[in-house]
């Protein structure tokens, strides 16, 4: 199992002071952003990917993801897969598709699965897995079982599941959390890491609203010990994304980046501890 920390929250930082805080906390690599606004935009990677995991190298740091805004096979998406192989990168994170309007989610669902067959098919030609991340609110792959549904005929070597917790607990309440990891099983590759809490904000509309926001771990709604016991159950052995979104409006905090930086090293330790205490019981 590798610990990486999700580099989106560093970027106003250049990539090798980011190198070194991220080193310094003690995680194995970077889940490195490949997108627009990212530390490198997807039609550099042919030269600034290898650049970025060179600068990783030179901290004592891996790179085995990216992070991605991938929605279909278009050629600077087979590109930047391709380059990702080069260099050694054998996980992706996809982009997203939004359901929109009701009733069109049938529709969004069957165009989501021809763009990812498309996907899957220059994935395994260029040499890497491509995976889909539950994520919560109007994206299609909010539901877990959706996720299965659009895996389930596509080769497991090119495609596969991002669990995230985080997202799972916010759509799916007290349970879907639970049956989304064992439904989704061994198409697990990567696990991102963050937690929410719901807070009624009586500023918004005419008579307020209940809000979900990033929090630091051990004050989120997900039990991260059940999680790892799962996890473990699985035998999931892949790669944990560490976010630490406490900036602007995603979050019920607003960190500077020295601020995010301190509180990751204090979720990191938890997030362990949490680990130690369901393998041990």
């Amino acid at each position: 199992m590798q610990y990486v920390m999700f580099t989106k929250h560093l970027q106003e930082w250049p990539l090798e002071q980011a190198c070194a805080k991220v080193k310094a906390m003690g995680f194995d690599g970077l889940d490195l952003t490949v997108r627009g606004g990212g530390y490198v935009l997807p039609e550099d990677a042919p030269t600034g990917l290898p650049a970025a995991v060179q600068v990783a190298a030179g901290a004592g740091l891996g790179v085995p993801m990216l992070t991605t805004n991938i929605t279909a096979a278009d050629p600077v998406s087979v590109q930047l897969m391709q380059t990702a192989a080069q260099c050694g990168i054998r996980e992706l994170k996809l982009g997203y598709w939004t359901y929109r309007k009701f009733g069109e989610y049938r529709p969004a669902l069957d165009d989501a699965k021809v763009k990812l067959a498309g996907i899957a098919q220059a994935a395994a030609a260029a040499g890497v897995r491509v995976n889909l991340h539950i994520h919560s609110n109007n994206f299609i792959t909010a539901n877990p079982a959706i996720v299965w549904w659009l895996l389930q005929d596509l080769d497991p070597a090119a495609v596969g599941a991002y669990a995230d917790p985080g997202h799972m607990v916010i759509e799916g309440g007290k349970d879907v959390w639970r049956q989304g990891l064992e439904l989704l099983g061994p198409r697990i590759n990567l696990v991102a890491i963050k937690a929410m809490a719901w807070r009624y904000n009586p500023t918004v509309g005419r008579s307020g609203q209940w809000q979900d926001k990033m929090v630091p771990l051990p004050q989120g709604m997900v039990d991260w010990a059940a999680v790892w016991r799962c996890l473990a159950a699985l035998g999931f052995d892949g790669t944990v994304s560490l976010h630490s979104e406490y900036q602007g409006g995603h979050s019920w905090y607003d960190m500077s980046v020295d601020e995010l930086v301190d509180q990751t090293r204090e979720d990191f330790a938890w997030l362990r501890a949490c680990r130690e205490q369901a393998l041990a019981g």
